[in-house]
């Protein structure tokens, strides 16, 4: 980041309003627009100028292009996280700027609203499907609590939730970790967590689109991966934990939850499940395969359906290819 390029990126007032309004939450350029008054082309090209800058970057879901700031704790160079603090301290000294900010940030309650809208209507539509499936296991409270006593007070670290579904995973452990990036190939699925997350502080979560059989993300970038029922959904299961274990650190954990093996076979139609449950020796297989050390299992036998929770620790280096898939 070269400082003559940063501060002239920054000689502009709504370059520093959009600077402002991308550190309290990710905004798509529309929704930018939106905030600032403006017409989307203009808005347009103050982004290309913060991420020509390296102070902003983008990312597409679709047909949407995704703000976010490249600077801060989270993801900023030194001259990244000083110009954070500036714009902050500025905010706090300037009355003007702080007048210009706290009015955009009003403005962000109708995009909020207007996430909560589209996930609610998104839910009310698929709400009856996914209640009849809840019904056959244990409450996802206990699940919850579960898998957070599982995983213990070790520090969680970076942490990737796989099939992130409607951002529950990385809601839960937010908190605990230093990052969390949430991955999901639906973006219907994506938007509905976005709006469920909107409300955390900015760079707690990452959302990214992506599919679990190749992820894109470095090698060993991650402390702590999830899955969270979406293990049933691979027709190959071995390709995702394959996946998984390249972008775990050595040492770095895994949690798998998912069904023990069953004989539901109308989940298949009704909810795509590729595959009806594992047991235990088939994901000891998988994960030992994959590059992990297995742990003992734990059950939750609270329904029809066994939830299981499967955990496993990274070794070396990563399994040699040849997969097996489950049975």
């Amino acid at each position: 980041m070269r400082i003559e390029t940063t501060m002239r990126a920054l000689a502009d007032p709504t370059r520093l309003r959009i600077m402002r309004l991308l550190a309290a939450m990710e905004l798509a350029v529309g929704e930018l627009a939106q905030v600032l008054g403006q017409s989307q082309p203009r808005v347009s090209r103050h982004v290309g100028i913060l991420c020509d800058a390296g102070l902003a970057e983008r990312h597409r879901e679709g047909s949407w292009v995704f703000l976010r700031a490249s600077v801060g704790k989270e993801r900023g160079t030194p001259v990244g996280e000083a110009v954070a603090r500036l714009l902050a301290t500025a905010e706090r000294e300037d009355a003007d700027f702080a007048a210009a900010c706290a009015e955009d940030r009003r403005q962000l309650a109708a995009i909020r609203a207007a996430r909560e809208s589209s996930a609610e209507t998104y839910f009310a539509r698929h709400a009856e499907v996914w209640d009849e499936l809840r019904q056959l296991h244990s409450p996802d409270e206990l699940v919850e609590a579960k898998l957070v006593d599982a995983l213990g007070d070790e520090p969680l670290g970076h942490v990737l939730d796989i099939g992130t579904g409607t951002g529950r995973m990385a809601e839960l452990f937010a908190g605990r970790a230093e990052r969390v990036v949430a991955l999901d190939k639906s973006l219907d699925m994506l938007r509905f967590a976005r709006a469920k997350l909107q409300n955390l502080p900015s760079g707690a979560v990452e959302l990214v689109q992506g599919d679990f059989t190749a992820l894109p993300f470095p090698a060993r970038g991650f402390d702590t991966v999830l899955l969270h029922q979406v293990l049933h959904f691979a027709q190959d299961p071995a390709a995702p934990l394959a996946e998984a274990a390249r972008v775990t650190r050595p040492g770095g954990r895994i949690a798998i939850v998912d069904f023990d093996a069953h004989q539901r076979e109308e989940l298949r139609d009704r909810h795509a499940h590729a595959r009806l449950g594992f047991t235990d020796a088939a994901i000891s297989a998988l994960l030992t395969e994959a590059g992990f050390a297995p742990a003992p299992p734990i059950a939750l036998e609270g329904g029809e359906l066994v939830v299981k929770i499967w955990l496993g620790t990274r070794q070396g280096a990563p399994a040699s290819a040849g997969r097996k898939a489950a049975r």
